[in-house]
């Protein structure tokens, strides 16, 4: 056994095997992978491992494409067959949201050059003459669905890696986990210790077991997990050719043909926890006891849907132990506060993402960053906010809902709260609905009624018309939105200017009350985040970013070392905030200060301290409603205090309570992105327009990367579209984000971001279009429909800024 290594990956399911193979693609041959006992003990043996390309986030859309068209290159690269069944998947929608999605899909497979279409009832029947269509709405075919051999796939990833000059060690439970002081790790087996600079923890079902070692707790919790096969079927053992499988998820069920009967599987609402308080060291390659009553249910609407099923016998049930996240995606990334410390744990489709898992993987221990943005998949995506109880809630509801459609701006309600702020109380009685934000409730709509819960679908929904009138009551009076979840940050001390400066592309101001905007630079050139950077005295600064991403945030804080007598720290638990906009936002707050708010006296993007209601507040003159505004930043033990105030204040100039879906709307009016949708490392800084706050003329982080990348021309560039749609029709659909965009029948780009523009009277998106020009006409394929937009030359809110400024 090697006792060096650049990376050890711990966990021989098919996702460890995947990430040795894609690492030794990228050049590290001296990698090696311990197993506890035999590869693809765990869950990855039992796996009905299905494969499919379609998923309603894009990028996941494009790794799971890549896992599929992997499979047959890795069987001819290593002679070792995977398996591979590929006589497509037909997918039934029962309910017209089910078919909003697979028209939705259609079309983004439309985009991205992928064999997914509609088929007629008859074609179907042709394709699977056992499944009654009765009822269907719409059948959409993917002709490269399938499944694989678990066992098949995990073996020709490791022998791809072997033959790179990867060590595979079986048999082998590491037993420690121990950071040096440079940062790198030594891995203790009872077979000797590996000194190595990259652990990747691809442990499966004991990966919570591995995290603890090095110190970690990781939000997963297993579950059983049921599917059985049945006898031989006369019908398909008479056929000459393999069945689709068909996925019937408003049935709540899989089903595929196995061998010359069927696989059915099911995710049931009487679910079973397992190993709630740890994975038994022990276990391997152990089914638990049939329970087929428990998915009774699910097999019933199977039978109505195939009625083969329920004449054939039973050949074997497998009940076995899957592993989840609270969202039921892979946690995914380098642990941002451990040094060279990878996770890859809890993944759900194994087989449908093991190669793009692997490959992004790689990328990102090679080369610092992954080629698509991934936050979706990313381990910081939770904190340590997500206990065991949130966790466990989340799961079971993930587990239970598992083919459940996730509707744009959906916000499902279990395990919370888990973090709310002094106002959470007071807002829910004045009938806020409150969304999840890393952790945080926060007012996303005021209803007439406290308790009302968000109605959820594509088209406009229940909030659709309180949320205009939450808007239209900002831009032409004032409004009062809560922004306690955005990130907030203190750095103070002799070094605090300069370590500001290496950190972000912008300079940072040089006078105290002053802020400017600044991207921060990803490893490959792209926007890994923007923010905001008040200066408070001369060496004290107020930075203030996106709240869901900063644990994520932190690895590029972390890459720059802080100098001697220099602190950096999250004030986001102990300060709270509110942005104070509209017309009327000085009027009001004018009566709870003695400070003049006068532009002469307090301009845009300048800072001060001011005594509002009688608290010590620090206002920031900027708004990301696009109107005349303030920021406002309390303690927290404030917030109560100052929330009522400004409430009481604002019912004098007819100002209320606004959610952050009127701050999304009127955040698309003006043309403003968001990280995580305009802003993404995917992105560069002049296809979005922050090229002119990259400052070239200093030292930051990636800055050069930034300057590749800015020698190159845009690959395509952020836009403001107005969609034709009725301003009163509440059955109609606005984009959301993801939607497709067509020009003359060819893919130009696609939506990142959608509202209604209540106060312009538009339905808008933002989004990225290559080969478009202003004015021209495009198709967006809204619930995958075309529907006619323009492209326009500026943001149809006050493009010259002047309500912002005056």
């Amino acid at each position: 056994m090697r006792s060096h290594a650049s990376a050890v990956v711990i966990g021989g399911g098919v996702i460890g095997c995947s990430i040795l193979y894609h690492l030794t693609k990228l050049g590290w041959t001296d990698v090696v992978l311990l197993e506890r006992s035999e590869l693809t003990s765990g869950s990855t043996w039992h796996a009905a491992a299905n494969i499919h390309g379609l998923h309603d986030n894009n990028n996941i859309t494009r790794i799971q494409n890549y896992t599929m068209d992997l499979y047959n290159a890795l069987e001819a690269e290593t002679g070792q067959s995977c398996g591979v069944f590929q006589p497509g998947s037909l997918y039934l929608a029962q309910t017209e949201a089910r078919e909003h999605q697979l028209r939705l899909q259609a079309a983004k497979a439309k985009y991205y050059g992928l064999n997914f279409h509609e088929v007629t009832r008859n074609e179907a029947e042709r394709l699977h003459p056992l499944v009654n269509f009765d009822g269907i709405r719409c059948i959409m075919f993917e002709a490269s669905g399938g499944n694989v051999d678990p066992s098949g796939v995990t073996n020709a990833y490791a022998a791809g890696a072997r033959q790179n000059g990867a060590e595979i060690i079986r048999f082998c439970p590491v037993t420690g986990t121990e950071q040096q002081p440079d940062g790198t790790w030594i891995v203790r087996t009872e077979k000797g210790d590996i000194a190595t600079q990259w652990i990747v923890n691809a442990a499966g079902l004991w990966g919570r077991e591995v995290a603890a070692m090095a110190g970690l707790t990781l939000p997963l919790q297993p579950t059983e997990h049921q599917y059985f096969v049945t006898e031989t079927i006369p019908e398909i053992a008479g056929l000459d050719r393999r069945l689709p499988s068909v996925a019937d998820r408003d049935g709540e069920y899989y089903l595929r043909q196995e061998g010359k009967g069927l696989l059915v599987g099911a995710y049931e609402k009487d679910l079973r926890f397992w190993a709630e308080d740890g994975t038994p060291q022990g276990f391997g390659h152990e089914l638990f006891a049939d329970d087929l009553e428990r998915i009774e249910p699910n097999m019933m609407r199977a039978i109505d849907r195939v009625p083969a099923v329920g004449t054939a016998g039973i050949k074997r049930v497998i009940n076995g132990p899957m592993i989840w996240s609270p969202d039921a995606n892979v946690l995914f990334g380098p642990v941002p506060e451990l040094r060279n410390y990878f996770c890859c744990n809890g993944i759900i489709p194994g087989f449908s993402q093991s190669g793009g898992m692997g490959l992004l993987a790689a990328d990102w221990i090679v080369t610092g960053e992954p080629r698509y943005d991934m936050f979706a998949w990313d381990v910081a995506r939770f904190g340590n906010w997500a206990d065991a109880a949130f966790t466990k809630a989340r799961v079971g509801d993930q587990y239970a809902n598992r083919f459940k459609i996730h509707f744009p701006n959906e916000e499902r309600a279990a395990g919370r709260p888990v973090r709310t702020r002094p106002v959470y109380e007071v807002q829910k009685q004045m009938g806020a609905v409150f969304g999840l934000n890393y952790g945080w409730e926060h007012p996303l709509w005021f209803a007439d009624t406290p308790g009302t819960q968000d109605t959820d679908g594509f088209t406009r929904q229940n909030w659709w018309g309180p949320v205009g009138d939450e808007c239209r009551m900002l831009r032409e009076k004032a409004g009062i939105i809560d922004i306690s979840n955005f990130a907030k940050y203190r750095c103070a001390g002799p070094g605090a200017e300069s370590w500001l400066n290496s950190v972000f592309a912008n300079t940072m101001p040089k006078i105290v009350g002053r802020s400017c905007l600044t991207p921060l630079i990803g490893v490959r050139g792209g926007i890994a985040g923007d923010f905001t950077v008040t200066r408070l005295a001369e060496d004290e600064f107020w930075i203030i970013g996106s709240g869901m991403a900063e644990r994520y945030h932190q690895r590029f804080f972390n890459a720059v070392p802080l100098p001697d007598g220099t602190v950096f720290e999250s004030k986001t638990v102990d300060m709270c905030g509110f942005n104070v906009a509209g017309p009327k936002s000085r009027e009001m707050l004018q009566r709870l200060t003695n400070s003049s708010l006068a532009t002469a006296d307090f301009p845009f993007m300048r800072s001060q301290w001011l005594d509002v209601a009688g608290l010590r507040v620090l206002a920031l003159r900027v708004s990301f409603t696009g109107d005349l505004g303030w920021e406002l930043h309390c303690d927290a033990a404030d917030q109560l205090a100052l929330y009522q105030a400004l409430i009481e204040a604002g019912r004098d100039v007819g100002a209320g309570p606004v959610g952050s879906r009127a701050l999304m709307s009127l955040r698309i009016e003006k043309g403003y992105g968001s990280w995580g949708r305009e802003y993404s490392p995917e992105y560069w800084p002049q296809e979005v327009g922050l090229d002119r706050l990259c400052k070239l003329d200093k030292e930051f982080l990636n800055k050069s990367a930034l300057l590749e990348v800015l020698q190159k021309p845009a690959r395509e560039r952020l836009v403001v579209l107005a969609l034709d749609a009725d301003a009163t029709d509440a059955s109609q659909a606005d984009a959301t984000g993801g939607e497709p965009i067509f020009k003359d029948g060819v893919g130009v780009g696609r939506v990142t971001s959608g509202a209604y523009g209540y106060c312009v009277g538009q339905s808008l998106a933002l989004g990225f279009v290559k080969n478009v020009n202003a004015g021209e006409r495009v198709d967006v394929m809204v619930l995958g429909v075309p529907h006619g937009a323009v492209v326009l030359d500026q943001a149809p809110f006050d493009p010259a800024g002047a309500r912002l400024r005056g």
